[in-house]
């Protein structure tokens, strides 16, 4: 049985354009259509089995790109540094020492944790 890795709707969110425009298509309609090989298959007039392959050919692509530039881990990694950043600021925020840098520092990791929090949406 194929099985969906959905470690490639996050790829994807990164790296679609790079793809060949006949791979990213069949990548967009199995994992963020959730189309099946057969339905994919008729709408694009080959087998199965060509979809199977295109599919694990844009995987491969997939993990190369992100091998080769990081971009996905680079965002894991920036939204864990503004969940701690984040997570002192509330912190800083409820002691009795709570300044104006402290207050800067919350509304500066809310707006980074928005920010991203769009970003992610928008893909």
């Amino acid at each position: 049985m194929f099985e969906k890795n959905m470690r490639f709707v996050y790829l994807l969110d990164f790296y679609a354009e790079l793809l060949d425009e006949h791979v990213r298509g069949v990548m967009r309609a199995y994992y963020e259509d959730d189309l099946s090989l057969a339905e994919i298959a008729e709408d694009v007039g080959i087998s199965r089995q060509g979809v199977r392959h295109l599919i694990k050919k844009g995987e491969e692509q997939l993990d190369f790109f992100e091998a080769r530039l990081g971009l996905a881990k680079r965002d894991e990694e920036l939204f864990e540094i503004c969940k701690t950043i984040r997570s002192i600021s509330e912190h800083l925020a409820k002691s009795e020492d709570f300044s104006a840098d402290s207050k800067e520092l919350l509304n500066i990791s809310e707006a980074i944790m928005k920010g991203n929090q769009d970003v992610r949406e928008s893909n």
